[in-house]
């Protein structure tokens, strides 16, 4: 098994505080001097990839509404949204596509598409899982041209959930594949809902953070701190898992705990950002939501900046 942890959403100010040398790394994200990210020549994932989103515990339809709606949007095959779209921030990752293909003899293409959805509404692992126990729960969704999303509820604490990570992405094998002689991975991301845990850590900026700067908190899209929170890591995981799937992808830093596609470039939602202030959003003229992407069904959301590889600088939608 292997997994990448998302570290928390505002590692920037915990960096700053605590990790002089990584908060050089973070906040440089948008100055002249270039990421060093790499390719480690492992594979990427192609194909036609369904996503399957997996629920533990509590939540209510209007919750799984917002992130289903969310994936539908990244899978979107043209951007048909009104811009600036999710479907606009997802085609930036064929960047890295073609940097690959350029690089490698196979030719990678991705196509996502939302997949099945399974309800674990009786918390059959208990309220408190290990990791080992987020790969069990992962498993249960389809393990072949998939990535398996296994989302807990409020009420559900996870190891290293709040303390150090908001979410993680990973891999394992099939069931089948130890038993029987060939060896397949699948992959998989898992993200918590922080409103009752953690919000000022894993919700930012829609609550103000523990540590930096104490700005007012931004009010969220969809009218719901903890998912539009989900929402946020899920897509910086989500980027993270395509191009870094096995551990050998994209990113930057030691493999142990390595930057990658979204996660670069962290706290940065648009342009002008900074520790402390996620950038020049847009803003509902009625609801005072803040948001930077338009999503199907007349969703809007905050999604993270990605690190576009050709420019070597944190690319945003506005």
């Amino acid at each position: 098994m292997a997994f990448t942890d998302l570290f928390l959403h505002f590692v920037l100010f915990v960096s700053l505080l605590h990790f002089s040398s990584a908060a050089r790394n973070l906040a440089e994200s948008e100055s002249d001097q270039p990421l060093l990210f790499q390719y480690h020549n492992g594979p990427l994932l192609g194909g036609k990839i369904s996503i399957n989103l997996i629920w533990y515990g509590n939540f209510k339809p209007s919750q799984k509404a917002i992130v289903s709606d969310f994936i539908t949007s990244v899978s979107s095959s043209t951007p048909k949204q009104e811009q600036p779209s999710v479907t606009t921030w997802w085609k930036s990752i064929e960047k890295y596509y073609h940097l690959v293909n350029s690089k490698s003899k196979k030719s990678y293409s991705l196509s996502l598409q939302l997949g099945s959805q399974i309800i674990d509404d009786k918390y059959s692992l208990g309220k408190s899982l290990t990791s080992q126990q987020i790969v069990q729960l992962a498993s249960k969704g389809g393990q072949k041209d998939s990535i398996n999303v296994v989302l807990t509820s409020s009420n559900v604490t996870v190891d290293g959930f709040c303390s150090s990570t908001c979410g993680r992405h990973g891999s394992s094998v099939t069931p089948t594949s130890i038993r029987g002689k060939s060896y397949n991975k699948f992959a998989y991301i898992w993200v918590g809902n922080s409103e009752t845990q953690c919000p000022g850590q894993c919700a930012w900026p829609f609550h103000q953070p523990i540590y930096g700067p104490q700005t007012p908190a931004l009010v969220s899209p969809n009218n719901d701190v903890g998912v539009d929170g989900i929402v946020i890591n899920l897509a910086s995981l989500l980027a993270g898992t395509v191009t870094n799937p096995f551990g050998n992808g994209y990113y930057q830093g030691p493999k142990e705990a390595p930057l990658e596609a979204a996660s670069a470039c962290p706290g940065i939602y648009a342009k002008g950002a900074y520790p402390g202030y996620p950038g020049n959003l847009l803003v509902d003229p009625t609801s005072g939501a803040s948001y930077n992407a338009h999503g199907s069904n007349g969703r809007k959301y905050l999604l993270p900046a990605l690190f576009d590889p050709s420019t070597s600088t944190c690319s945003t939608l506005v």
